[in-house]
């Protein structure tokens, strides 16, 4: 390995410090040890953020319910609407619905029961209706809705009308700690950078993103200051050097974590053997293609409860949304299907469940002929081998506008079920008890149920 240039070693150890050791990751481990799950064995979340809003209308769409039909939606989002012919056929219970084109592996998955579908939701405070929102009670309702900013931290931190200083993958994680406890590296990993939603009260994330260049052979390289064999003994020297300066020493404390992290995951990466071929070109493809790097060494890092976190970027689609959101639901489809067969390959079939968050839905009325603006609920997937499967959960929206949960006559869905709902059942399946589900999720007792029984 060269030597870096001081400039070089400068610079990489600030990026260290932001991303890899913020803070100390295990302080106070021992603390939630007597409040740890007392289930065993290996489990991981692997969230996919699909940034920007995807449309959730042309992603999943009646056919022919009890509730309406594909004529219904065609009418309401007229340009916008995708031809009936072009959609993959779905059953839910005697309902027909059709996934997007794009999505042949998921409704593959979906179809086998090994994928379900979470309907409408979103940012909530308490179950709200459309008389609840037009009397502007701030109080009853998120801040700063349709706000790209605001709504992706409120969806990771799933508190929707106050500041907050953690998220909620990285709150379960601090739960989780004593799960962890022989860990030699952080239980959350971001693929790309995370937000809030990473970042627990005890927990910080490593930052592992997936190679870049031509070169690239699928195995990652935390970020981190890493240097020389005949450099070692002087950088550690300096490092470790007492100058007297608290603030200093401190910074010096998170470069060392920050290198020891990179040099064990790097290190232990050259012994994955994974064989599944990932599509190139892809850039979730190349973070789960990680992801599963990263499990498969998960004995030797002391591992048994990971989070990940991936996203998708470019679901913005004020114009042009028919062809850009095509070509994202195949990046989508794709990435996830060779991901699946990964984490078979790796024995993890029931110990992963992957799932979609996006910071809001878009309206059904189209924006001119062929985009769609800033809206509230949305449909997301959730995949694994103990997702009770091939069935929407949740309350489908009737695709018309001016209903009671039409926010403003343009088909902006008011959620039927909230964020804490989501996320309380993907925590309950991680090992968290009912009990301790308030602590991570301080609106559940809003909601009449906290576990929507998608996971065995």
């Amino acid at each position: 390995m060269h030597i870096r240039s001081r400039r070089d070693f400068l610079r990489s150890s600030v990026k260290s410090a932001a991303v890899l050791g913020a803070g100390s990751m295990f302080a106070k481990l021992g603390e939630m040890n007597a409040l740890a799950a007392t289930t065993s064995g290996y489990q991981a979340l692997v969230c996919i953020y699909l940034q920007g809003g995807n449309d959730g209308h042309n992603t999943i769409i009646p056919i022919a319910t009890s509730q309406q039909n594909f004529a219904q939606y065609s009418k309401v989002r007229q340009g916008l609407a995708l031809s009936q012919s072009s959609l993959l056929e779905v059953m839910n219970g005697s309902d027909e619905y059709g996934f997007h084109s794009s999505l042949p592996n998921l409704r593959a998955l979906y179809n086998s029961g090994k994928a379900a579908v979470l309907a409408n939701v979103g940012n909530l405070v308490a179950p709200t209706n459309r008389t609840i929102y037009q009397s502007n009670n701030v109080s009853a309702l998120p801040t700063a809705l349709f706000s790209h900013t605001d709504q992706t931290t409120q969806w990771q931190t799933a508190i929707p009308n106050s500041i907050a200083a953690s998220g909620w993958g990285g709150r379960i994680a601090d739960y989780m700690q004593s799960k962890n406890s022989s860990a030699t590296f952080p239980p959350v990993s971001a693929m790309t950078n995370c937000g809030l939603f990473c970042n627990g009260v005890h927990t910080d994330p490593a930052t592992v993103p997936p190679p870049t260049g031509t070169t690239a052979t699928g195995i990652a390289e935390v970020t981190g200051v890493m240097y020389a064999p005949s450099t070692a003994t002087g950088m550690q020297q300096l490092l470790s050097f007492d100058n007297g300066l608290q603030l200093v020493q401190a910074s010096n404390g998170i470069l060392v974590r920050g290198a020891t992290y990179a040099n064990t995951l790097s290190s232990l990466l050259q012994t994955s053997n994974i064989t599944t071929a990932f599509p190139s070109s892809n850039a979730l493809a190349a973070q789960l293609k990680t992801v599963a790097n990263v499990m498969s060494v998960r004995g030797e890092l002391g591992l048994t409860r990971q989070i990940f976190f991936c996203q998708l970027a470019g679901f913005d689609t004020h114009g042009g949304q028919k062809a850009t959101q095509a070509a994202l639901l195949t990046q989508l489809d794709q990435a996830v299907a060779a991901f699946y067969e990964a984490i078979q390959e790796l024995g993890l079939n029931q110990e992963v469940t992957t799932f979609t968050i996006s910071e809001f839905g878009r309206t059904l009325t189209a924006s001119g002929s062929d985009g769609s603006d800033h809206a509230w609920g949305n449909h997301h997937f959730i995949l694994g081998g103990d997702v009770k499967g091939g069935k929407i959960y949740g309350q489908f929206p009737d695709l018309a506008v001016g209903t009671s949960i039409d926010a403003n006559n343009r088909g902006t869905f008011i959620p039927t079920t909230a964020i804490a709902q989501y996320g309380s059942t993907l925590a309950e399946w991680f090992g968290v008890p009912a009990s301790a589900i308030p602590g991570i999720f301080s609106n559940i007792s809003k909601f009449s149920t906290a576990n929507l029984g998608f996971l065995g």
